[in-house]
C-alpha cells in the first residue's frame, strides 16, 4: 500500500516537472522570439527602415504625360515605368483576385497570418506559403531578393517585423494599393497602371475578370508567367485559372463565370511604352528637352535637381489625344499612297539619278559625304571607335544586317550603309501641327511618320521653304499700310523691281505660274490664284522692310532678308512659325504664343509650374478678318478648291494619289496652299474659327521631289493630310471643332463682298467689269 502511494507521488511530481518545463522552454521559445524581434527591430539582423522611411517608402516614379482630355501619352524613365494609382482607382474584383490568391485571411491578421505560419512549419511549405500581402509588400520596399541561404531566416524575420510596422503605418487598403503599384510586372510594367496599359491598352479601373487574374497570377513570378507570344502564354494562362479556382472557392465568383473564364484566351493587346514607340512621339522629343531646360533652371527647395526619370513629375499638355490620333491617322493615310506614286516615277530607268533630279554626279558625290559626316554611324565610329576617315568611309560600303522602314513594315536585310543613305533619302516625310487660335493650345504635333526610324521633327525642329503659304503676310501688310480691299484690283502684267529699289542688287522680274498676263484681277482672286505679278506688285508699293517687320509680329523667329524675293516665299520657316502666324488671323489679329505645356505638378500634386498666356496685338480686328475673308476664297474658286462637294476630278491623279477624295467640305474654310521651286516643298494652311492646322510635306534633300506640278504641288503632297485629319475632327462631335462662318467685327468698313468674274481663273480687259481698278 505504501509502496503504491509512493509511485503515485513519484508520477505526480514527474507531470509536474514535465508542466513546468513545458513552460518553462515555452516561455523560453516566446522570450526567444520576441528577442529576435527586438534584436530585428533595433537592426542588429540587418539594416532596417525607421518610421520616416516608412512613411515615405523610396520607388522611381515615372515623369507622366498627360494629354489635355486626361489621357496619359508616355512616360519619361530609365528603370522603372512606374505611375502609381490609389485604391480607389482599382476595380473590386482585381482586389480579390489578389487576396484570393495571396493571402485569404488578408482583413483578420495585423501583417503575420498565424494560421498560415503553422501550416507553413507542419507541412514544410508543401500546402503553400505563409507570406501575408504585408510580408510581401515589405519584401519588395525594404528586403529584396535572398542571395544566401541563411538570408532566408533572417530575412523571414525582418519582413515579419516590417509587415507589422506596416499595418500600423497604413491602412489595409493603402497597403494593397502600394503593393499593386510597387510590382514589376516585366517588359517595363511596372506597377498595376502600366502593367493595364502595356498588356491590355487599358486603365486599371477598365479591366475585366479574366484579366485581373492575369496579372494577380504574374504576382508568383513575372519572369515565369510572361503572356507574350514565344515567351509563356500557355503556362501564364494556366495560372491566370489558377486564381479563377481560388476566386471561385473563396466566394468572389461563381462556377458558370469561373468555367467560362477559364475556356477563355488571354487576349492580350500587348502595347510596348517606349520613347520611341506609341503616340505623339516627336512631340515627346520636344518636351523632353522643354523639360531638361526647365529643369535646369527650376531647382527644388532643397537646392537639388528634379529628376526626369525617376521623381514622378507630372506634366499637363495641350495635345487632345483624339485629335492626335486622327492626325497621325491622316498621314498614315495619305503618305503610303504619295510614295508609291513618287516611287513609280523615280525609278533608274525614268530618272538614273534615283533619288535626286537635275544634280550632277560630282554634287550627289559631295552631298552623300556630307551625309556621311552626319550619321550617327560616322559619330560612333570617329568618337567611340577612334577610326580615322578612310576606315568610316570605306565601312559605308560593306554590307552589314540592317531594319530599314518600309510603308509596309520593317524589313530586315544585308545592305550598304551606303545604299541604305539613299534609300532613305527617297523618302517624302511629313510635318503637321493643330492649334486654337484663341488659346495657343496646340492640339496634334506630328513630326514625321515613324520616330523609330527619323528622329529629325518637322514641326519646330525643320525650317523649309514656305512658297506662296507666305504671301498672306504680303498683303496683310498692304492692306494695313494701303487701306485696300478684296475686291481691289491690280493688272496681271508683269513687273521690273529695278535693281537700287530697296537695296535690291539686280532687276527682279517675277512670272506667273500659268503663263497669263493679261487683264485684271481682284486682290481676292489674285491670292486665291497665287498670281505672283499681283504679290510683286504689293510688294513693289510697301516694300520688303514692312513685310519682314509683319512676319516678326506675327511670332517669325527665323531671319529673313528684307529683299523683293520674300514675296513668293523664300524664307526656310517652320511649321510651328507659320501656324502660330496665322492663327493670327483667325483671333482677330491677337498673337498667342503657342502653348504647350500648362502645368507640372511632383509626385504629391504640388503645382510647380503653371503656364501664363503670352499674347500682342498685331493687326486690327478689321484688318485680320478682311485677310481671313482673302483666305477664304482659295478654298472656293482657288487652289483649295478640291476640298469643295462641287468640285471633282477623274483623273488618275486623284483616283491613285489623293487619298480620301472628294473630301466634300460646306463649311467655311481659309487657307493656303503652297509650292516652292522645282516641287521641292508642298504646304497648305487650313483655318476654322477654332483650330488652324499647317502641314508641310517633302523630302530630306530638296534635289528629291516630283517631276511634276501636278503631283508636288501642295494640293496634292499636302493637303489631303489636313482633309483626313479635319474629317475625322467633325465626325467627333466631342471636339466641337466650328462649321461656323467666321466672326466679322461690328464695325467694318472695308467691303469684302466683291462680285467675283463668273470665272475666277479667267480675266478681263475692261475696267468696266471690275468694280475698282486700281495702278500702282
Amino acid at each position: 500500500m505504501a509502496t503504491k502511494k509512493k509511485t503515485t507521488a513519484t508520477k505526480a511530481s514527474d507531470f509536474g516537472r514535465y508542466v513546468r518545463w513545458f513552460w518553462i522552454g515555452f516561455l523560453g521559445i516566446l522570450t526567444s522570439i520576441a528577442l529576435i524581434f527586438l534584436l530585428a527591430s533595433w537592426g542588429l539582423l540587418g539594416e532596417m527602415p525607421d518610421y520616416t522611411v516608412l512613411e515615405n517608402p523610396k520607388t522611381n516614379l515615372a515623369t507622366e504625360i498627360l494629354s489635355a482630355d486626361g489621357k496619359t501619352l508616355g512616360k519619361y524613365y530609365f528603370d522603372d515605368n512606374r505611375t502609381p494609382v490609389d485604391y480607389n482607382e482599382l476595380p473590386t474584383h482585381l482586389i480579390d483576385a489578389l487576396i484570393a490568391t495571396e493571402d485569404a485571411r488578408y482583413y483578420k491578421h495585423a501583417g503575420i497570418d498565424a494560421i498560415g505560419t503553422m501550416r507553413a512549419v507542419v507541412y514544410m511549405g508543401s500546402k503553400g506559403g505563409a507570406s501575408t500581402i504585408s510580408q510581401q509588400l515589405a519584401r519588395q520596399l525594404f528586403i529584396g531578393v535572398r542571395s544566401k541561404k541563411f538570408d532566408k531566416y533572417t530575412q523571414k524575420i525582418k519582413e515579419w517585423v516590417i509587415a507589422t510596422r506596416l499595418e500600423r503605418q497604413y491602412t489595409k487598403e493603402e497597403i494593397i494599393a502600394m503593393y499593386f503599384n510597387i510590382y514589376d510586372f516585366g517588359n517595363n510594367a511596372d506597377g498595376i497602371r502600366s502593367a493595364a496599359k502595356i498588356y491590355f491598352g487599358k486603365e486599371p479601373m477598365e479591366l475585366d475578370v479574366k484579366e485581373s487574374a492575369m496579372l494577380v497570377g504574374m504576382f508568383k513570378n513575372s519572369s515565369l508567367y510572361n503572356p507574350r507570344p514565344h515567351r509563356n502564354p500557355k503556362g501564364t494562362k494556366n495560372r491566370r485559372n489558377v486564381v479563377l479556382e481560388q476566386m471561385f472557392k473563396y466566394g468572389y465568383i461563381d462556377e458558370n463565370v469561373k468555367d467560362s473564364l477559364k475556356l477563355t484566351e488571354l487576349d492580350l493587346n500587348y502595347s510596348p511604352e517606349s520613347h520611341r514607340e506609341g503616340l505623339a512621339t516627336y512631340f515627346r522629343a520636344y518636351l523632353s528637352d522643354f523639360m531638361k531646360q526647365w529643369i535646369k533652371d527650376n531647382p527644388k527647395p532643397d537646392g537639388s535637381k528634379y529628376s526626369l526619370y525617376n521623381d514622378g513629375l507630372k506634366i499637363y499638355t495641350t495635345l487632345d489625344s483624339r485629335m492626335q490620333q486622327y492626325a497621325e491617322d491622316a498621314v498614315q493615310q495619305h503618305m503610303p499612297k504619295l510614295q508609291a506614286e513618287f516611287d513609280n516615277q523615280n525609278t533608274k530607268e525614268r530618272n538614273p539619278t534615283k533619288p535626286f533630279l537635275d544634280l550632277k554626279q560630282v554634287e550627289i558625290e559631295s552631298l552623300l559625304k556630307r551625309s556621311m559626316r552626319q550619321s550617327e554611324r560616322w559619330r560612333h565610329m570617329k568618337y567611340d571607335l577612334g577610326k580615322t576617315e578612310e576606315e568610316i568611309i570605306a565601312s559605308f560600303d560593306k554590307p552589314v544586317q540592317m531594319e530599314i522602314f518600309s510603308w509596309k513594315g520593317e524589313i530586315d536585310t544585308i545592305m550598304k550603309p551606303i545604299d541604305s543613305m539613299l534609300y532613305y533619302k527617297s523618302f517624302l516625310h511629313p510635318g503637321m501641327m493643330a492649334m486654337d487660335p484663341q488659346t495657343g493650345h496646340v492640339k496634334a504635333w506630328v513630326g514625321g511618320m515613324n520616330y523609330r526610324h527619323f528622329q529629325y521633327d518637322h514641326v519646330k525642329q525643320g525650317k523649309r521653304q514656305v512658297g506662296s503659304t507666305f504671301k498672306p503676310f504680303v498683303y496683310a501688310a498692304a492692306m494695313d499700310e494701303l487701306h485696300l480691299s478684296p475686291c481691289d484690283s491690280l493688272p496681271r502684267t508683269p513687273i521690273t523691281i529695278e535693281a537700287g529699289r530697296f537695296g535690291n542688287p539686280e532687276p527682279w522680274t517675277t512670272r506667273n505660274s500659268d503663263g497669263k498676263y493679261d487683264g485684271f484681277q481682284t486682290l481676292k482672286s489674285a491670292l486665291a490664284n497665287s498670281t505672283n505679278t499681283i504679290t510683286a506688285r504689293l510688294m513693289n508699293q510697301i516694300g520688303p522692310q514692312l513685310v519682314v517687320d509683319m512676319a516678326k509680329k506675327l511670332g517669325v523667329e527665323q531671319k529673313i532678308d528684307p529683299v523683293p524675293a520674300i514675296a513668293l516665299g523664300t524664307p526656310d520657316l517652320s511649321v510651328y512659325e507659320m501656324v502660330a502666324a496665322y492663327s493670327t488671323f483667325a483671333n482677330k489679329g491677337i498673337y498667342n504664343t503657342p502653348v504647350m505645356v500648362t502645368r507640372i505638378e511632383d509626385k504629391n500634386g504640388t503645382v510647380l509650374y503653371q503656364v501664363a498666356p503670352e499674347t500682342k496685338d498685331v493687326l486690327s480686328e478689321e484688318i485680320a478678318y478682311v485677310t481671313v475673308n482673302l483666305l477664304e476664297g482659295v478654298t472656293q474658286f482657288g487652289s483649295g478648291q478640291r476640298l469643295r462637294h462641287n468640285w471633282a476630278v477623274n483623273t488618275p491623279l486623284y483616283k491613285e494619289v489623293v487619298t480620301g477624295y472628294p473630301y466634300e467640305f460646306d463649311n467655311p474654310i481659309a487657307g493656303k496652299t503652297g509650292t516652292t521651286q522645282n516641287q521641292s516643298d508642298g504646304w497648305f494652311m487650313g483655318m476654322v474659327p477654332n483650330l488652324v492646322t499647317g502641314v508641310w510635306v517633302g523630302a530630306e534633300d530638296r534635289s528629291v521631289h516630283f517631276k511634276r506640278i501636278d503631283y508636288g504641288q501642295g494640293a496634292t503632297m499636302a493637303l489631303p493630310i489636313w482633309a483626313l485629319f479635319m474629317r475625322s475632327c467633325y465626325a467627333d462631335e466631342s471636339l466641337g471643332i466650328s462649321k461656323d462662318e467666321f466672326e466679322a467685327p461690328a464695325d467694318l468698313s472695308i467691303r469684302v463682298n466683291c462680285n467675283e468674274l463668273p470665272n475666277p481663273n479667267t480675266f478681263t480687259d475692261e475696267e468696266d467689269d471690275l468694280d475698282n481698278i486700281i495702278d500702282f
